[in-house]
């Protein structure tokens, strides 16, 4: 099938190349001129792992193509994938802009009968709002639909690939047979194909990224708690996750959430609630808790170094909001990083994928380092932020050698209490028992 995709960020891209790995010919469209020519010379702008040699594939095997044009791709495809940007606006609500205008462009573009699915993460009732432009530009013959995206950034293709379900908000038999077709291949092994109102497929989405980002709050002030009364955050976990009912998902404390999806999804959530006259105070606390957990590690320090971080020296490892992912988006180290320069302290810097944007988010207020080794150098004391799988078994005695105080603040909960004790280090986690 002919499918064009508008937009060639996170969503776009990732989905526009797995649609053509499947078979059908893929067109992804975006305004950015420089960004179209990278992909179609086979480079990739983001780093997801396993999706370079994707797009390489599917644009040498011709079923992959990208451009500038929106007119020709939307002309001759069926379905145009909408996969546009919903940033949160100043009030929490999500900008609409790019959907709307992006909806009218592929509206007047369509020839015969066009699907348009919006796979961007939308409020409740963005469809109609789309029908209504298509109304206004169409021919009559253009259906609108919901296909909510449920990626994982560094699992990304394997999510697309492998979906524990697919998600099609659809009105319109046709549309919905249609759709059930192009994500027929992901779903071999019976997964569900779920086919709901519009409304109900845009609310999903919010919904399941809400209810992940309150596990995770909910699990940090356990965390906190278990400090408080001297329990241990790893047996309380297990002991919650072991229960079917829960379930061992997203319960592992550290410094908080960030990324592209939960904090934006959570706020826009909660201005969808406030619009109908609802308080949504329980993701109301949600939010607030994961804003203290990022100052959770500044905390400690300054009670570890008597309350004066002035010319301390940190080495800081890990930039990106999550491991296997370059983004730093809402990512804790923004928060911390911040905090600890205004506290009068220095931080050198490490992440295997994100140095380049801190660059351009830090510039030259923080020293950047190539490997997490050369960060240590000088420090005063290292912080972990970011668990990626590198920094969990390195080597203790060459970072004891690095560093001005065998000091780590460990907000990601990596290493064993006992082994630190045994190896002198005087060491911060979450939620966990001291060796005493």
């Amino acid at each position: 099938m002919n499918i064009a995709v508008v937009g060639t960020g996170y969503v776009g891209l990732v989905s526009g190349t797995c649609f053509a790995e499947s078979g059908n010919e893929v067109v992804c469209v975006d305004i950015n001129r420089e960004r179209i020519e990278m992909l179609n010379s086979g480079r990739v702008p983001i780093y997801e792992p396993g999706l370079e040699e994707l797009v390489r594939r599917n644009v040498k095997e011709g079923r992959l193509s990208f451009t500038t044009e929106l007119g020709p791709a939307v002309g001759n495809a069926m379905v145009s994938f909408l996969a546009v940007g919903t940033p949160m606006g100043p009030d929490g609500a999500a900008d609409l802009s790019q959907v709307f205008r992006v909806a009218e462009q592929v509206t007047k573009a369509a020839v015969g009968y066009h699907v348009i699915a919006v796979k961007s993460t939308v409020p409740v009732g963005t469809n109609d709002s789309v029908r209504e432009i298509v109304a206004q530009y169409g021919n009559g013959r253009t259906d609108v639909c919901s296909v909510p995206e449920f990626l994982k950034e560094g699992s990304a293709v394997e999510d697309f690939m492998r979906p524990d379900r697919v998600v099609i908000g659809s009105t319109s038999e046709q549309a919905t047979a249609i759709l059930r077709e192009i994500h027929a291949a992901f779903v071999r092994t019976d997964n569900p194909i779920l086919v709901m109102h519009p409304r109900s497929a845009e609310l999903t989405k919010y919904a399941s990224n809400a209810m992940l980002a309150l596990r995770i709050s909910f699990i940090n002030q356990m965390a906190n708690l278990c400090e408080a009364v001297g329990a241990e955050i790893n047996d309380v976990r297990r002991g919650m996750g072991s229960d079917k009912r829960i379930g061992p998902q997203f319960l592992f404390p550290g410094v908080g959430y960030g990324g592209s999806c939960f904090p934006k999804d959570v706020q826009a959530l909660i201005h969808s609630a406030a619009d109908r006259k609802l308080d949504f105070s329980i993701l109301r606390a949600a939010d607030e808790v994961n804003n203290e957990q990022k100052r959770i590690m500044v905390h400690r320090a300054k009670e570890h170094f008597n309350g004066n971080l002035k010319g301390k020296n940190f080495a800081v490892w890990g930039l990106a909001f999550k491991p296997r992912t370059d983004d730093m988006r809402e990512a804790p180290s923004l928060v911390v990083i911040e905090e600890l320069l205004a506290a009068g302290a220095k931080v050198q810097v490490h992440d295997p994928e994100a140095l380049e944007g801190a660059r351009k988010i830090f510039g030259d207020r923080v020293a950047y380092h190539a490997t997490n080794y050369e960060a240590l150098k000088g420090a005063d004391a290292l912080m972990i932020l970011t668990e990626w799988n590198q920094f969990r078994h390195p080597n203790f005695q060459r970072i004891k050698a690095e560093l001005k105080e065998p000091v780590i603040f460990d907000g990601r909960n990596l290493y064993d209490p006992s082994l630190m004790k045994a190896l002198e280090f005087k060491y911060y986690s979450i939620g966990r028992r001291p060796v005493l």
